[in-house]
């Protein structure tokens, strides 16, 4: 839990009120409540958390407080939002957006859709900040700096140079996180902020947001769908399904004896550490693997000057091998930015390698177009952010269909009863169809993404934080359907996540990673059970336990600056060691 007691007395004044809310949706001449008649109650100091399936209302919600509703098919058509007395859903724009981001901020779920991809990072936290405080540009500068120096991002003066674009998921919420922190508001609504960023980033995230709440007294809701974390941070917490509140009480009730069906099925979901059933494997050592990479390194040319020469290089990957079976899960886990997705990104021939790489017992190095062509049908690839995997243009049937099309498998017919039973099989309606990606709710165009991965019938399927945007509820069964193909078909998975308790439960074998090289694998009990390296125990250790009543040892943390992968021209990255000197500390060698 937060720790943070809320206030009694003349002083336990609510900061936010929410009072017979109800958000309506009108489309074609009809208006149907997306949240309906919600009520709860925010104290300075606390945390309260809204957790549910995706289409819950969490996030309408959020977006009702906000003043953000999309206008004007989406209205909040009842109730009030108090913020300490005074109705936010009664006031012109003009003073909402005063209100907003200063007294009342938000972090989103998906940052790519919050930052101006046309802005530096840098010019986005200034102009921010310089709207709500009378700061000189060289003062919001230098704030901004120490605001993505408070939330570990990496070379964080190169950051406020940089644009959305060249940031890693992660690192874009990570800044998100930063722009809202930085002004210290009365209310932090928080829309899945952990989402993207591994655990190690999340736990020093999460203590981010206690040590503002000691400071400030800072409330706090947070949306999430991370039962773990609603344990560790939450004081309350709501739980939503189909728009309506079905359960409220203090965390540590809700938890250990919760009076909904609802309630019970959703923590029932949660993957655990320590609970991975032993199991057969379906992986041969004797087959020919389906993926191998030996002693790849995967580097990329920063250029400037008048006459753009390659002034550095970054080491994103370097001299990494592993083998991937037939019917194998493979799972490679890391900070972000360590080059688990460039690796990925490898294999399905998008970023340039040196080494020796295949798929399916062809080199990916010297190809023709067919060879190309037949490889991208063995090999098929989960992308982090769904939105920008899909295109906006087309309906979604269309977009799983779409596979199939370019192969010439199939007609028409066929393939559209090909995309009903792939929606089915996700676990979304064969009426939604015809929809496009933007009506769907993050968690859903996830959804669509892995039913469009698996439309070929492809050997290897890269899941590159596939079920991260997922509720519990929905990322099991997308994990036991990942399994039951697995079981069926022999298809194998290179699975990379942060979330390590989702790893534990679906991997084999587990390659742990840092600044591009592989410091342990071994198969999961080994991994897991016997960690042999002190990153390993530290990212094990960073994992949210949901469990209120847990009390959290010392964690292992990083000591010093993290070596950077950039480089200039002929000079080599050196290994990196990290030494562990005891105390819960390491440092980089």
């Amino acid at each position: 839990m937060s720790g943070i007691a809320p206030e009694t007395g003349a002083a336990a004044a609510p900061v936010l009120s929410v009072e017979g809310l109800t958000v309506s949706v009108r489309a074609g001449g009809v208006e149907r409540p997306l949240v309906e008649g919600l009520s709860f109650t925010l104290r300075r100091g606390e945390t309260l958390a809204i957790a549910g399936e995706s289409g819950s209302g969490k996030s309408i919600t959020s977006l009702a407080i906000m003043g953000l509703l999309p206008p004007p098919a989406v209205r909040a058509s009842a109730g009030r939002v108090l913020l300490d007395g005074t109705d936010l859903l009664a006031l012109p724009e003009a003073r909402m957006r005063a209100i907003r981001g200063d007294r009342i901020a938000m972090i989103f779920q998906e940052p790519m859709t919050s930052l101006n991809p046309v802005m530096t990072i840098g010019a986005q936290l200034v102009e921010a900040l310089r709207a709500h405080e009378p700061l000189s540009r060289r003062a919001a500068q230098a704030k901004a700096l120490a605001a993505l120096t408070s939330v570990r991002i990496s070379q964080p003066e190169r950051r406020l140079t940089q644009y959305p674009h060249e940031l890693s998921g992660g690192m874009r919420q990570r800044v998100m996180i930063a722009m809202a922190l930085a002004l210290k508001p009365d209310v932090l609504i928080a829309d899945e902020p952990t989402t993207a960023l591994d655990v190690t980033v999340q736990r020093e995230v999460l203590d981010l947001l206690r040590d503002l709440q000691r400071e400030t007294g800072t409330a706090i809701v947070l949306i999430t769908h991370d039962m773990g974390v609603v344990a560790e941070m939450a004081d309350r917490v709501i739980v939503m399904n189909g728009g309506r509140m079905v359960e409220e009480g203090p965390v540590a009730r809700i938890f250990t004896d919760p009076a909904a069906d609802y309630t019970r099925a959703l923590l029932a979901a949660v993957p655990r550490m320590g609970k991975g059933e032993p199991r057969e494997t379906a992986a041969s050592v004797r087959a020919a693997p389906v993926a191998r990479l030996l002693d790849v390194s995967v580097g990329f040319d920063i250029h400037g000057g008048l006459l753009g020469r390659t002034t550095h290089r970054v080491h994103a990957v370097e001299h990494v091998s592993f083998e991937i079976r037939p019917g194998e899960t493979f799972a490679l886990v890391g900070e972000s930015g360590c080059g688990k997705s460039t690796i990925a990104k490898a294999l399905v021939g998008l970023a340039p390698h040196e080494g020796h790489l295949e798929v399916a017992g062809r080199a990916l190095s010297g190809l023709d177009s067919a060879s190309r062509r037949a490889i991208c049908r063995d090999v098929q690839m989960v992308f982090q952010d769904p939105m920008a995997a899909l295109d906006p243009r087309m309906t979604v049937g269309d977009l799983v269909a779409e596979p199939l099309l370019i192969h010439g498998i199939g007609t028409p017919a066929e393939r559209r009863a090909r995309a009903e039973d792939l929606f089915a099989r996700v676990g979304l309606p064969r009426e939604a169809l015809d929809r496009y990606p933007h009506e769907f709710s993050g968690g859903q165009r996830q959804r669509i993404c892995i039913a469009r991965a698996l439309a070929l019938n492809p050997k290897l399927i890269i899941c590159d934080e596939s079920v991260s945007a997922l509720d519990v509820s929905v990322q099991a069964r997308v994990l036991e359907l990942l399994a039951s193909l697995k079981r069926e078909f022999g298809v194998a998975y290179l699975f990379i996540s942060h979330d390590m308790a989702v790893v534990e439960n679906i991997a084999d074998r587990v390659a742990v990673m840092y600044l591009g090289q592989i410091v342990e694998t071994g198969t999961r009990e080994q991994v897991f059970g016997n960690p042999q390296h002190p990153y390993t125990r530290r990212l094990i250790d960073a994992v949210p336990v949901p469990d209120p009543a847990f009390v959290r040892p010392a964690g292992v943390r990083l000591s010093g600056e993290i070596p950077s992968p950039i480089h200039g021209v002929g000079q080599g990255p050196q290994r990196v060691n990290l030494v562990d000197l005891g105390g819960g500390h390491l440092v980089a060698a």
